[in-house]
C-alpha cells in the first residue's frame, strides 16, 4: 500500500503539470528509480518517475532526467526500446557503485530506442564544477529532443556529506543544478528519489526546488 501511494503521489504531480502547472513536486517514499519492468531493487518497488512519465507520454514526448547518486537502472530498463521518452542518468560510475551491472556510457538504447538513452558515469569525488559540466551536456540533449515536459528523478544523495555517496556536491551546487534544469523552461515534475543525510535533506531539496517556484 505504501509503494502504491508513492506511485500515486508521482501521478498526482504529473496530473498537476498536465493541468497547466509549470512545476510540481512529488515527495515520494519509497523511491522508485531502481524498479524495472518486472523487478524491484534498491529500496524501490514501483518506479514512480517512470509511471508518471509513461502517463504523460500520451500527451507528447517526455524526458526523464535522473540526478540521483545511483544509476536509474529501472528507468533505463523500462524505456530502453522507446523513442518517445528520452532518458538521461547522471550517477556514480557503476564500476565501483551500485547497481554495478548497468549504467555505463556505452548503453544508448535498443532498437527504436537507440540514441534515446544516455548514461553519464562520474568518478569518486566529483565536485560542483565537474558535475555542472556534465549536467550541461545532458541539458543540451534535452533541448535537442524538445520534449513537451520533463520528469526529474531528484536524488539528494549527490550531497557531499551523504553517508551512502562519494560525489561531493554542495548545497549551493544542488541549488545551481536546480536553476540550470529550470532554465529549460519545461513543465516539470520533480520526483523524490534517494538522500540519506537526514539533517541536510530538507535544506538540499529546498535549494533544488527554489528555482522552480
Amino acid at each position: 500500500p505504501v509503494a502504491l501511494a508513492s506511485a500515486n503521489c508521482a501521478l498526482s504531480a504529473a496530473q498537476a503539470v498536465a493541468g497547466g502547472e509549470r512545476s510540481s513536486f512529488a515527495l515520494c517514499r519509497p523511491p522508485g528509480h531502481h524498479a524495472g519492468k518486472d523487478y524491484a531493487g534498491g529500496y524501490c518497488f514501483l518506479n514512480n518517475a517512470a509511471i508518471a512519465a509513461n502517463w504523460l507520454s500520451s500527451r507528447g514526448h517526455v524526458t526523464v532526467l535522473d540526478i540521483d547518486y545511483h544509476c536509474g537502472n529501472g528507468t533505463q530498463d523500462i524505456f530502453y526500446e522507446r523513442d518517445d521518452v528520452l532518458t538521461i542518468s547522471i550517477h556514480a560510475d557503476p564500476d565501483f557503485e551500485y547497481p554495478h551491472f548497468i549504467g555505463f556510457a556505452d548503453e544508448r538504447g535498443r532498437g527504436r530506442g537507440f540514441g534515446f538513452h544516455h548514461n553519464f558515469p562520474l568518478p569518486k569525488g566529483t565536485g560542483d564544477a565537474e558535475y555542472l559540466q556534465t549536467l550541461d551536456i545532458g541539458l543540451a540533449k534535452i533541448r535537442e529532443f524538445k520534449p513537451a515536459c520533463l520528469i526529474v528523478s531528484a536524488g539528494m544523495d549527490i550531497y557531499a556529506d551523504d553517508p551512502l555517496g562519494t560525489i561531493k556536491v554542495s548545497t549551493q551546487g544542488i541549488g545551481e543544478i536546480g536553476s540550470r534544469i529550470a532554465s529549460l523552461g519545461l513543465p516539470s515534475v520533480i520526483v523524490m528519489e534517494g538522500g540519506y543525510a537526514n539533517e541536510a535533506l530538507g535544506r538540499n531539496i529546498l535549494a533544488f526546488l527554489t528555482a522552480f517556484s
